[in-house]
């Protein structure tokens, strides 16, 4: 019985391993002992799918091998390395972190101290470089165990207590980290969102929720209307002019002035003694949240800078592709 009432199926846990000994993806970080590297991995995939974390997996350990090489580096420079990866804080949190300590601490409590890790993260890195015996619950587990267990909207902190009842309960077959990753890797690669590979799943016949996939968990919205701005490029002989972005979500970055409403380009006008500038298009983008709609307008520019010598967010990136000024 897990911590709260609920069963565990006899023979769940045995089914699931088998499976994931013989099926998990041969990821570079997978059999990491560094906890570095775990971390590391960690951090991409908490919004970066597995394909693209790859190459910014291998590239960010070749400029900084180590946790002590990225705490030396300049901020600019991580960010440059981290650059088209998106969510640029975890680049950010990285570097501060690196910056307080040279040794990840060995305990869930000591990772949760450090900025940026929260509790999935910590719990991660706790179970598969130190052995802790903490469950470690992300989306994909999420889904999992809501689907297993017929939960619309399990409680977080219900879900976590069924997690840590589980693994608790696998230790006789696996280490707390090989538990984590293999559960992880259902909800990744069989147990998705949409169209889940149920008759391939080696835990089906558990599954309280088979067949109802899309009302477990039920999914949340988050329609919204969409942000519009104004992107003005200011083209020189040089290049492009660019100005560093406010402390917040793209804070560390550059990009190219930009205003909200549809009054921006009014606005970026009078900004820099403008009378007019020239429209080149739209584009939209999405992030976690939030929808964005945005016109990109050009004027003529004495100074300018190579962009390619600045870290960029790819929404910027976007932009002055759209001039072919990339």
């Amino acid at each position: 019985m897990l911590d709260g009432g609920t069963p565990a199926a006899p023979g769940l846990g045995k089914a699931l391993l088998d499976w994931y000994r013989r099926c998990q993806r041969p990821l570079p970080w997978r059999g990491e002992r560094d906890p570095y590297r775990i971390l590391l991995a960690e951090v991409l995939l908490q919004q970066t799918r597995v394909a693209q974390a790859i190459p910014y997996y291998r590239r960010f350990l070749e400029r900084f091998p180590t946790l002590e090489a990225l705490g030396r580096a300049p901020l600019e420079e991580v960010l440059r390395v981290w650059q088209g990866c998106g969510y640029y804080a975890r680049a950010r949190n990285l570097h501060r972190l690196a910056q307080q300590t040279r040794t990840l601490p060995s305990t869930y409590a000591g990772l949760r101290k450090l900025p940026g890790l929260g509790p999935y993260t910590a719990a991660a890195v706790a179970s598969i470089a130190f052995g802790e015996a903490v469950a470690a619950v992300d989306g994909n587990v999420r889904r999992v165990l809501s689907r297993l267990y017929a939960w619309e909207d399990p409680p977080p902190k219900r879900l976590q207590q069924l997690a840590q009842g589980l693994l608790e309960g696998a230790l006789g077959w696996a280490s707390p980290g090989e538990w984590n990753q293999a559960l992880m890797e259902l909800g990744a690669t069989l147990c998705t969102p949409r169209r889940p590979a149920c008759p391939r799943c080696p835990v089906e016949r558990f599954c309280r929720g088979k067949g109802e996939h899309d009302r477990y968990p039920l999914p949340k919205s988050r329609r919204q209307k969409p942000l519009e701005l104004t992107a003005l490029v200011l083209r020189g002989p040089a290049g492009v002019y660019l100005e560093p972005r406010p402390e917040g979500a793209l804070g560390g970055l550059w990009g190219v002035p930009m205003a909200e409403g549809p009054e921006g380009l009014e606005q970026l006008l009078r900004r820099f003694g403008l009378k007019e500038a020239r429209l080149v298009g739209g584009l939209r983008h999405d992030f976690t949240h939030r929808r964005l709609q945005v016109w990109v307008y050009q004027a003529p520019w004495e100074g300018g800078e190579d962009p390619k010598k600045r870290p960029l967010s790819r929404l910027d990136q976007k932009i002055l592709a759209l001039l072919g000024a990339t």
